[in-house]
């Protein structure tokens, strides 16, 4: 295994980023991603039920939440991205996985704000705000790809294999 390849495995900070093969980082991604996707079948049954009022109020909640979950997720990513060597595939992989989960939470932060006119109506959401939940999700997905790409394919954050090995000794 190549130096580059090692440098990527070893946290920047252990205490800030997680351990060596524990990072912190696809935990906390855990919480934007669940809040943004509850959000948006909140949005979607606010359509098809008789009183949506609830729903589009726990949609706004959960949008919030899920941004205050992406801004730690991304400064836990961030020193991630540090560890890895630049000018590297795995490190451009890295910052259009970045550029993308920010596009999409500043696309949150907009959508938040702009439910702020219709918050506490009792009527469903609106049909630009479902878009642009939507849409920001389905970018999510794109990023969340690329993230499953940096761990899975070039082993970023991820244990060697002499310490994988461990697991398969009896």
């Amino acid at each position: 295994m190549s130096s580059p390849q090692l440098a990527a495995k070893r946290p920047v900070s252990p205490a800030l980023a997680g351990p060596y093969g524990h990072p912190f980082h696809p935990i906390l991604v855990t919480v934007p991603i669940g809040a943004w996707v509850c959000a948006l079948v909140f949005d979607i049954s606010s359509l098809v039920v008789d009183d949506p009022g609830f729903l589009t109020k726990g949609s706004v909640w959960l949008i919030a939440i899920g941004g205050l979950g992406a801004v730690l997720a991304a400064m836990v990513g961030l020193l991630d991205l540090f560890a890895i060597p630049t000018g590297t595939r795995a490190f451009r992989t890295g910052l259009t996985h970045m550029s993308l989960n920010l596009a999409v939470t500043a696309a949150y932060a907009a959508n938040f704000f702009w439910r702020q006119a219709d918050y506490g109506t009792p009527d469903g959401v609106a049909t630009g705000p479902l878009v642009l939940s939507a849409v920001s999700l389905a970018t999510l997905a794109v990023s969340g790809y690329l993230g499953g790409k940096l761990a899975y394919h070039y082993g970023v954050r991820v244990a060697d294999e002499a310490t994988q090995a461990h697991g398969y000794q009896n």
